[in-house]
């Protein structure tokens, strides 16, 4: 662990090649991904998995399909069992959001005094419910933007350009673990920022993760198709400015008037792009619905802010809420 060292001599351990214990906890789309990376660049990387992607990966390693490059790890380290790694340096939370505290669970074997654990998961809540558990002193943020899913057991298909990470210290510190961690980044090609802002940075992307999530596993169709109608369009519109409105209720700093900005991104993904919740509706899947569109509507609430739309997206989509067996 660094507990008493200062960044720049952290900073010149990297370029000497010292090697980051890092345990990532739930290998799918957004963990595989980056955590291949991360050990296809020498860090010391473990992930905790269940089920057959954790018994693909034990007898073949993880292969990750992207257009940035594919990555191919023969072997790696695998475990259902996080008791059996010991304290490491940084943990990445890469679950769903209503798997948060069995996440929790799962990190306390991990933890020394100086571990980080970042999150990497949808929504604005998750860091509050794992400093509920862990404490605030080890939690970190994070925001990914990316578009990967477990292809088959063992494989990770990464589309689409986007492929970032951006995460900080909840204080907003620039902090020895935090920066060394972001040089790991770096040396394994991932387009990694560190935020002294992450709460701002988390608003951000909600602001278009429930519109989009939500209109498009509501139609079950991309957002081409979405936007280019009228009724659609209107709806998913209203739904951003109810998002921005609970925002500013709590305080962030988001102006209502970048809705403009926020449908010209909209209008400018590719037509046939979907979204995470439309995949787990199309295919039975357990839904982020709680933490998404359920959120604006309960964190709406709480500061007396309608949510009407995100509301009857809730409402439309709380019955698949826990997939095909929920």
């Amino acid at each position: 662990m660094f507990d008493s060292l200062e960044w720049p001599f952290l900073l010149a351990l990297k370029k000497e090649n010292h090697v980051m214990k890092i345990v990532v906890v739930g290998a799918g789309g957004v963990g595989g991904y980056f955590g291949a990376r991360l050990a296809s660049s020498g860090e010391d990387v473990t992930f905790v998995q269940r089920g057959p992607h954790f018994k693909a990966m034990k007898k073949n390693g993880l292969r990750v399909e992207s257009t940035h490059g594919d990555v191919v790890l023969d072997t790696v380290k695998v475990t259902d069992n996080p008791s059996d790694i010991g304290p490491v340096d940084i943990v990445l939370i890469a679950v769903k959001s209503g798997e948060t505290e069995e996440a929790a669970e799962l990190c306390r074997p991990l933890l020394s005094q100086k571990t980080g654990v970042i999150t990497l998961q949808n929504g604005v809540e998750n860091e509050t419910r794992l400093t509920d558990k862990l404490g605030h002193a080890h939690v970190l943020g994070g925001v990914v933007y990316i578009l990967s899913l477990i292809a088959s057991p063992g494989v990770i298909r990464h589309s689409g350009d986007a492929a970032r990470l951006v995460f900080g210290e909840l204080d907003g510190s620039r902090s020895d673990r935090a920066q060394v961690f972001l040089e790991s980044c770096r040396n394994a090609s991932i387009d990694a920022h560190l935020s002294e802002d992450i709460g701002l940075e988390l608003w951000k992307k909600f602001i278009f993760l429930c519109p989009h999530n939500g209109m498009t596993a509501l139609t079950r169709c991309s957002i081409g198709l979405v936007r280019e109608d009228l009724n659609c369009r209107k709806l998913l519109q209203g739904a951003a400015e109810e998002v921005i409105a609970v925002a500013a209720a709590h305080n962030i700093p988001i102006s209502t008037d970048e809705i403009g900005s926020l449908m010209n991104r909209f209008d400018g993904l590719p037509p046939e792009m979907t979204s995470s919740m439309h995949y787990d509706v199309i295919n039975g899947k357990p839904l982020e619905l709680d933490w998404l569109s359920g959120a604006v509507v309960r964190l709406g609430n709480e500061r007396s802010v309608a949510t009407p739309i995100n509301e009857f997206i809730y409402a439309a989509l709380k019955l698949l809420r826990g997939g095909a067996n929920g």
